[in-house]
């Protein structure tokens, strides 16, 4: 099958999902349910793309495991977290700001629809490689696995850290969050360079580099760290700037002690 038939039936497969999740948001006034289904769209997407591919068996499998298991710790690590917590602060400032306008929120919904195929990008060309090359596809592998342990151990750190009350406002400075002030987020975009590694001997092997550049711009300009930053800043106040002053911002580096 056409690869960009493939793309446009993930996103109205992600548009249909995207409606269902705004009615729900709609329901229960909790929009952290666009980050699950979100999560759980990309990890769609590779399977799909992997499994209607052209390419090499051996660059589809990788692409479906990686994207899928990716996807699927995630997506139960952000279910987990809306179920156990008050919806985010981001969406509680945007559902403030917007007064519940539920049309603006259709199109928050839909613009993350939109987001799918275009994430899925690198997968479009891990898909079409038609090259087995087993150097660059035990690399790949390497660097998903580095990624997806160091997201795991970051997201439970600050699990772990959050779940005692006597640090309750207090700011996390434990294990990787001692380097970095969003290692979760580094882990995530380290995550998209195996996709880079996979598509070595594609003919669209360009298309994968796209992984950690739409990324990179996401997480450090708009919908990651700038909200999450000040956020932190609203709650945690001064231990927080104090964070901010001697800890890296995304690449983690030792802490500066001044």
């Amino acid at each position: 099958m056409n690869r960009w038939l493939v793309l446009t039936i993930v996103w109205l497969l992600a548009a249909l999902v995207m409606t269902i999740g705004w009615r729900w948001q709609r329901q229960h006034e909790n929009a952290s349910n666009v980050d699950v289904l979100w999560s759980a769209g990309l990890g769609g997407a590779a399977a799909l793309l992997a499994l209607l591919g052209d390419g090499a068996p051996a660059p589809r499998v990788l692409l479906a495991l990686a994207g899928g298991l990716w996807s699927m710790r995630l997506a139960l690590h952000l279910w987990w977290r809306m179920h156990a917590a008050p919806e985010d602060g981001r969406y509680r400032a945007l559902r403030e700001r917007w007064h519940d306008d539920q049309l603006k929120w259709f199109a928050m919904f839909q613009f993350q629809a939109l987001l799918v195929p275009l994430f899925s990008l690198p997968f479009v060309a891990v898909a079409a490689n038609p090259a087995t090359r087993p150097l660059p596809l035990a690399a790949g592998a390497l660097v998903w696995l580095v990624a997806m342990a160091g997201e795991s151990l970051a997201d439970a750190q600050l699990a772990r850290f959050r779940a005692d009350p006597a640090r309750r406002g207090k700011t996390c400075r434990a294990g990787l969050w001692r380097y970095s002030r969003h290692p979760n987020y580094f882990f995530e975009w380290l995550h998209w360079f195996a996709y880079i590694l996979f598509a070595v001997g594609s003919p669209l092997w360009w298309l994968a580099f796209t992984g950690p550049c739409v990324m990179y711009g996401f997480l450090r300009y708009l919908s990651g760290i700038p909200f999450t930053e000040m956020q932190a800043v609203g709650s945690r106040g001064d231990d927080y700037r104090a964070y901010q002053r001697d800890t890296p911002m995304l690449f983690p580096w030792f802490p500066d002690r001044h």
